[in-house]
């Protein structure tokens, strides 16, 4: 079951009129998307976790907000989402009212995702300057499964940096060595069918 936070109630409570409602709906749309969520105050603002970050939630005086922690994972449906609105933190922009939300259903299909991004231990999509800042190292362990499979190696040759980031990332950054030769097995046999890392998160 989910873990509410009573500091969460008074954030909401002393919040703007026009804001509870919005910010009440998204809460509930969190929970019913991961019933075991927990909630808490960080930055001064309510997050919701789930192995991690989820997502999290803010009122200001004439407007919400809310963004999910990795946000820019969940495809361009998502991302989509907040064109043609003023822009704001967080993935939806500037929240007036419950108008400007999501319908119900996609709240709720978001959140699931973000649950499953943070189940799969995903990690963030690191930011621009970082990716350029800092070349890709490739293990050699990496490299020589890689040339195993004619179609894995095919694939990775022609993803941009940032999706072979993903990919070695993913598999360098498990904690034990079962964990890592199983992600290594799974990132060639994805590679080999042509897929990104997250390729059950595109939107199409």
């Amino acid at each position: 079951m989910g873990k509410k936070d009573p500091r969460v109630d008074a954030y909401i409570a002393k919040s703007a009129e026009f804001a509870r409602p919005v910010l009440n709906r998204l809460r509930k749309a969190v929970h019913a998307g991961c019933p075991g969520v927990e909630e808490t105050l960080k930055w001064g603002f309510p997050h919701f976790m789930h192995k991690g970050i989820l997502c999290s939630m803010a009122s200001f005086k004439a407007h919400c907000a809310f963004g999910f922690w990795k946000g820019k994972l969940l495809g361009e449906k998502l991302q989509r989402v907040a064109k043609g609105k003023e822009p704001a933190m967080g993935d939806f922009g500037r929240l007036t009212s419950v108008a400007d939300l999501p319908g119900e259903k996609d709240l709720v299909r978001y959140v699931r995702a973000a649950v499953a991004l943070n189940e799969e231990g995903v990690p963030r999509a690191p930011k621009r300057a970082a990716r350029t800042a800092r070349k890709l190292e490739i293990p050699g362990y990496f490299v020589s499964a890689l040339k195993k499979s004619k179609a894995a190696l095919a694939t990775f040759e022609g993803f941009s940096p940032s999706n072979q980031r993903v990919y070695v990332e993913w598999v360098t950054e498990a904690k034990g060595e079962q964990t890592r030769k199983r992600r290594l097995e799974t990132a060639l046999e994805w590679m080999a069918e042509g897929k990104v890392r997250n390729w059950r998160y595109v939107r199409k």
